[in-house]
């Protein structure tokens, strides 16, 4: 008999009648035959509130005290799925995290997923139970409570999917993985297959559709991922293995990220070491770094430039500003008015001018580019705020719109 994990966003257990439509789709599953563990979120907006709260009472709260306070959104999500099934005479439980038990490394507000023990949730789907669980969040070996970070009841579902050999649908208020967000280019499409990689590049470059440590998860023990609407029957959106892929195109999306902060140290010593002071500290701060631009030497001095999520900016500037007085810089200065475009596709490893191209189009519409990072299938600028949605409409024009001019044969390059 099949086990699917089924997860629901904030939106689609935003209300009481919306946890009903939920628990129907979860009935529809086991008139199928199949065995279902939900995984759900805070309801919409909760996890906000609760915030808000916090900073009510300290700007910068503990996050011991933090994690403990957003914990309570995906309890409350969960008690009243499982009493909404149960009305409907389908037997369930809720659990919360430390109750299954996801067990996390001790980084509170950002905790990873050491291991799930499963032999509970097998036990109750046995007896014919429908485990309901609290995503985002898992417990320490000291059983202090942890969150996995904001969109981490994807990882919740993702890596209990992998723990019980299990497919795994996520359910959200969208109908699946686009071209670009249809907010900003109306015309995006709805892709219908997507490999890992690509979805790993998108999610850790904007897209909001899932959270990039649940595709990692599912890369890493091969989980089949159906991304589709809690609103809508239609078929969404299949992450699954490269080798599933059957059409391979030049660009599969574009995204934009205007949730990041520039950095930059003005007049650093340009001298061995002095990069590595910066970034172990802002990597002992568990504050992730993403692009980084080093001028070239003049005079013995340089400037380096980098970007972190705007979340962790504040944090961020003043760790730098204390290495800085340290190591003798001049000056630090922060940006909160930059966005990262990005292009991704897995035909990009064989084709060729894609990076020109990319440069050629923000150029004609007048858009700077003020720092570049590559990989194999993906190119991300960073620009000004300002820009950001006339980039991504002239970039989904250029690479997406006639996709047939794009895609790539196996064994050739494109043009």
């Amino acid at each position: 008999m099949r086990i699917v994990v089924q997860k629901f966003g904030g939106t689609s257990v935003g209300s009481l009648e919306r946890i009903e439509n939920a628990a129907e789709r979860v009935l529809r599953a086991l008139e199928r035959g199949d065995r279902v563990v939900v995984v759900s979120s805070a309801m919409g907006g909760e996890t906000d509130a609760l915030l808000d709260l916090a900073h009510r009472v300290s700007e910068f709260p503990n996050e011991r005290e933090l994690d403990m306070l957003l914990a309570t959104g995906e309890q409350k999500a969960v008690a009243l799925f499982a009493m909404t099934l149960r009305r409907k005479g389908c037997p369930a439980v809720s659990l919360c995290g430390w109750q299954v038990p996801i067990v996390t490394d001790s980084i509170h507000t950002k905790a990873r997923i050491k291991r799930i023990g499963t032999q509970r949730l097998k036990n109750y789907l046995s007896e014919g139970y429908v485990p309901v669980v609290a995503g985002f969040q898992g417990v320490t070996e000291d059983w202090e409570v942890t969150t996995l970070g904001r969109g981490g009841s994807d990882t919740t579902a993702v890596a209990l999917a992998a723990a019980l050999s299990a497919d795994c649908e996520i359910y959200t208020d969208v109908t699946g993985v686009f071209t670009a967000d249809p907010r900003i280019v109306p015309s995006a499409r709805k892709i219908p297959c997507i490999s890992y990689e690509e979805m790993l590049e998108l999610a850790s470059l904007g897209a909001r559709v899932m959270q990039i440590r649940s595709v990692e998860f599912a890369a890493k023990y091969r989980v089949r991922i159906h991304v589709r609407s809690s609103f809508e029957e239609e078929e969404g959106t299949w992450i699954v293995p490269e080798d599933e892929i059957m059409e391979k195109v030049v660009v599969r999306g574009i995204t934009v990220d205007t949730g990041e902060s520039r950095i930059t140290v003005v007049r650093v010593p340009d001298r061995p070491g002095i990069a590595a002071r910066i970034f172990k500290a802002l990597g002992e701060a568990h504050i992730v770094v993403d692009m980084i631009v080093q001028n070239v030497s003049h005079e013995g001095f340089t400037d380096m430039s980098f970007t972190v999520s705007r979340n962790d900016a504040q944090k961020a500037e003043e760790i730098v500003r204390k290495v800085a007085r340290e190591i003798g810089a001049r000056e630090v200065v922060r940006d909160d008015r930059v966005a990262k475009v990005s292009i991704v596709g897995l035909g990009m490893r064989s084709s060729y001018g894609t990076a020109a191209r990319m440069f050629e189009v923000l150029s004609k519409n007048g858009i700077n580019i003020t720092a570049i990072s590559t990989s194999e299938i993906k190119i991300s600028c960073l620009i000004d705020e300002k820009f950001a949605e006339l980039a991504v409409r002239a970039l989904h024009e250029a690479f997406v719109e006639d996709q047939e001019e794009l895609k790539v044969e196996e064994g050739k390059q494109g043009e």
